[in-house]
């Protein structure tokens, strides 16, 4: 049975219109479904076989979207992988056991055939199945990347409903389900996907400007750098109608001063993981980072505090992990939240908490407050060992340009004192020039 019937007959509707720009070219439906038709050629040539996996290495340029189509046609276990990501996980590249490496990364595809030494049982499971597989790397940030194996068509079955199309900047990346989601929305609504070569703000404001950009799904830490950079200042960015964030907490601060800035466009909260997919959220109010989740095939609850997810999509499980899976079925996400009858609001990874003396530190409240001392312009906050406390508060704090050091980390000291409780204050605070990002475009925080 064809897995992609349903995006090559939308294809073949309107095969003229401009499906993607990469590096300032443009390929079109018809292209793009032609293109399409040729790598499945080509992987039969070479060999490879429905079920084999298969470690495509690349970005979201033409090549790497029609043969992550072609890939999906043909029923082989998909591992897409970022160059960065494929060179940052090597050593992870083992244990997804892949039969093939397919490079397209260049101007051509290249093959390397490798010799696997097992089949791990969650890829049975895709090939008795007869259907196409997806293997997505976890960003390691509580320890080591966990390997997630999905049966594709149960994922792709969402996309078979037509939604509004919108020109859209594909932000988040190519092994993530987040820049997956929203390829796959793109293609089967037949929107223009415009494709950054860096994920600057500069860069992606320009992209904006040049193409009329519509939607712009994206992380919070790339709209602090927005604001922080100012370089929406020297574009014209009225095309934009709708900025997505998710993948981490959205500070208040920064939601807040978003608002004040992009008065006309709307901000929509969005909840997803690698292991379930991206489920619906309707937001309180624009300026709330209060949500409800869920949506068709998807149930949720709180069990003390920690967020659990029932998805008729969810992950088959991890290829290097235990079952994060209870006995019903729900899927334990580690993300703490509050609830307020049907809203919930997360407070952050169950990981990330810092427990100071036997009391639970939630980094992003404290971060939240540093952001609304008038010199700070970033901050990011995490647990540092001590011997009598177990953990300490500390704090790296991006200073506004021309602010003294001694005079902002009273300001600092003052205004923590009055809204948190005394064991919330940083101990310690670290002026530095940025705050790091991960290959996942999500703030860095040290561990220790």
């Amino acid at each position: 049975m064809s897995q992609i019937k349903f995006l090559l007959d939308r294809f073949a509707s309107k095969p003229e219109a401009a499906a993607v720009v990469f590096r300032g070219e443009s390929m079109s439906y018809g292209q793009l479904a032609a293109a399409v038709s040729q790598q499945m050629e080509w992987l039969e040539v070479q060999g490879v076989q429905p079920g084999m996996p298969v470690i495509l290495r690349g970005d979201y340029s033409p090549l790497a979207v029609s043969m992550l189509l072609a890939l999906i046609e043909r029923c082989c276990i998909v591992i897409p992988l970022t160059p960065e990501a494929f060179d940052s996980l090597r050593d992870s590249q083992s244990e997804v056991t892949p039969a093939w490496i397919v490079d397209v990364s260049g101007d051509t595809a290249e093959i390397e055939r490798l010799q696997p030494t097992n089949i791990p049982e969650l890829y049975k499971i895709v090939m008795e199945r007869q259907v196409p597989g997806l293997v997505l790397f976890t960003s390691g940030s509580s320890g080591k990347p966990k390997a997630v194996v999905h049966d594709f068509s149960k994922l792709l079955e969402k996309f078979h409903v037509v939604r509004p199309a919108m020109i859209t900047l594909n932000f988040l990346l190519f092994d993530h389900w987040g820049g997956l989601n929203t390829l796959l929305h793109c293609l089967s609504n037949l929107c223009l996907i415009v494709v950054p070569e860096r994920r600057t703000s500069e860069h992606v404001c320009e992209l904006i400007d040049a193409y009329d950009i519509e939607l712009l799904p994206t992380t919070p830490s790339f709209l602090n750098m927005l604001l922080i950079s100012r370089a929406y200042s020297g574009h014209d960015l009225s095309s934009l109608k709708l900025i997505t964030y998710g993948a981490e907490p959205m500070p208040e601060t920064t939601l807040r001063n978003l608002r004040k800035v992009f008065p006309e466009i709307e901000l929509r909260q969005t909840y997803g993981m690698i292991e379930l997919g991206v489920l619906r959220a309707k937001s309180r109010s624009p300026d709330s980072l209060w949500v409800k989740l869920g949506g068709e095939g998807y149930n949720v609850r709180v069990v003390d505090g920690i967020l659990q997810i029932r998805a008729d999509a969810a992950m088959l499980g991890y290829i290097n992990a235990d079952s994060p899976f209870t006995d019903d079925g729900f899927l334990i996400t580690g993300d703490l939240v509050e609830t307020d009858g049907e809203w919930i609001r997360v407070l952050g990874r169950e990981s990330d908490i810092i427990n100071v003396g036997g009391q639970k530190v939630y980094p992003a409240e404290v971060e939240a407050t540093l952001l609304d001392c008038p010199e700070v312009v970033d901050a990011i906050v995490y647990g540092e060992s001590n011997v009598i406390l177990g953990k300490i508060v500390c704090a790296n704090v991006v200073l506004r340009e021309g602010c003294d050091e001694a005079s902002a980390r009273r300001s600092i000291r003052r205004l923590c004192s009055e809204r948190l409780q005394a064991f919330m204050v940083p101990v310690k605070t670290k002026f530095v020039v940025e705050i790091p990002q991960s290959l996942r475009l999500k703030r860095v925080r040290s561990k220790s």
